[in-house]
């Protein structure tokens, strides 16, 4: 089956068109075209770069009035790179979108209706960074591939079965009838992580307890018991929980209270919790721990406390899932932080010693793809996956298909 995927961002655009063939015996799958559009709305400019399945790469910068031209131009390229018999509208078997918020409606991957579409837009104040720009890229696939079954994977999904008692907060009783609740995000992460994990641990999923933990400039956690979320870090928003690139986590409510009653404003509240916090916030240099690594090696001792305070936040969600799952066969680290920073990884598993962590410095410094960094004693194992959010979308949309 030829899935293309569509992950639409507020200010970039990921494509990837994939091939995926599954028999009774194994499935296969492979990248026959990918590119990313990044957007400058205020220049009109976006760049392009696009990359076919042998990995031949091309890149581009231009003006644009309209951003359904921009994508129609390189959509039309996949027909010159890919091995596609005809055209690509006639090759399609479905179009996939990453939906962040599917409510307490959306449960699971669906096929994209106009019901669907009014249903997630009614999530727009829930998740209004991500919903609005997720409807306009279904709208733009839908104008350019008419006929062709498009479906929502929403990051959601994956949480949707936590047990009540981690789903509700401790707040007034009706809260949760309103649809005030623990929703959890990364769900396409998380479950493409424990998939992974269990084809590394050549183990059955239904038989793990796993932490995955996707750390990246947005940073989430996972308890995942038999293949489901049984708790995580993110809640109502993509704000709660861990310390992340500009966003807080969690902090003491009455914070927000006392800023509130000080004179701040809703909005610029919410801009300094989303945008002007966590590493970004306690640094001052930057959201990126590359940034903030040079900056530490030059003695810069708010980035050094930024780095620290990250890896203690992380520690105690780390803590707090191991807890709910009581015991785990596996830690997971995905995400651009997760698969890059050998530190931090050490860090957070240098206080699980206590369990019998054990982690093998050469292999956890290395950059050999997907691997177990732990020693041969190590009770627990400890994993490095690159995160693969497309190619997860890509099998929810033949699930879908065959059901």
């Amino acid at each position: 089956m030829k899935i293309l995927v569509f992950n639409a961002g507020s200010s970039s655009h990921k494509l990837c068109l994939f091939s995926l063939e599954e028999t009774l015996s194994r499935a296969s799958h492979s990248l026959l075209w990918k590119a990313q559009i990044d957007w400058y709305p205020q220049r009109r400019e976006a760049t392009i770069a696009i990359e076919s399945g042998d990995g031949q790469t091309r890149a581009e910068t231009t003006n644009f009035d309209a951003k359904r031209e921009v994508l129609a131009r390189v959509l039309a390229t996949i027909e010159t790179s890919a091995p596609l018999d005809g055209n690509l509208d006639g090759n399609l078997d479905a179009v996939g979108h990453r939906v962040v918020h599917g409510g307490d409606r959306y449960r699971d991957s669906t096929r994209i209706d106009a019901t669907a579409k009014r249903e997630i837009a009614k999530l727009i104040p829930f998740a209004p960074a991500h919903n609005p720009v997720n409807l306009e890229g279904i709208d733009l696939l839908e104008k350019i591939f008419a006929g062709v079954p498009q479906f929502a994977v929403f990051d959601t999904a994956f949480h949707s079965a936590m047990p009540c008692v981690a789903a509700t907060y401790p707040g007034a009783y009706d809260w949760f009838d309103r649809g005030i609740r623990r929703y959890g995000f990364h769900g396409i992460s998380h479950q493409y992580c424990t998939r992974r994990a269990a084809q590394l641990l050549d183990r059955p999923v239904a038989d793990l307890k796993l932490i995955t933990c996707h750390l990246g400039n947005g940073c989430s956690l996972a308890a995942v018991a038999g293949g489901r979320s049984v708790d995580t870090t993110m809640g109502f928003t993509p704000l709660d929980g861990l310390m992340m690139g500009t966003r807080s986590g969690a902090i003491d409510p009455g914070i927000a209270v006392h800023l509130l009653r000080e004179g701040m404003s809703a909005d610029d509240l919410d801009r300094v919790l989303n945008k002007e916090s966590g590493l970004k916030g306690i640094s001052g240099v930057s959201h990126d721990l590359r940034e903030i690594d040079a900056a530490i090696a030059a003695g810069n001792e708010r980035a050094q406390l930024a780095l620290d305070l990250f890896v203690h936040r992380l520690k105690a969600g780390i803590g707090a899932m191991l807890m709910s799952l009581g015991g785990v066969d596996a830690i997971v680290f995905a995400g651009g932080v997760g698969e890059h920073h050998a530190a931090i990884r050490a860090a957070a598993c240098d206080a699980l010693g206590f369990l019998g962590v054990e982690v093998d410095t050469v292999r956890n410094e290395g950059t050999a793809g997907d691997r177990d960094i732990t020693t041969a004693d190590s009770t627990v194992r400890v994993l490095v996956v690159r995160t693969q959010e497309e190619l997860e979308i890509a099998r929810e949309c033949v699930r879908q298909l065959r059901a």
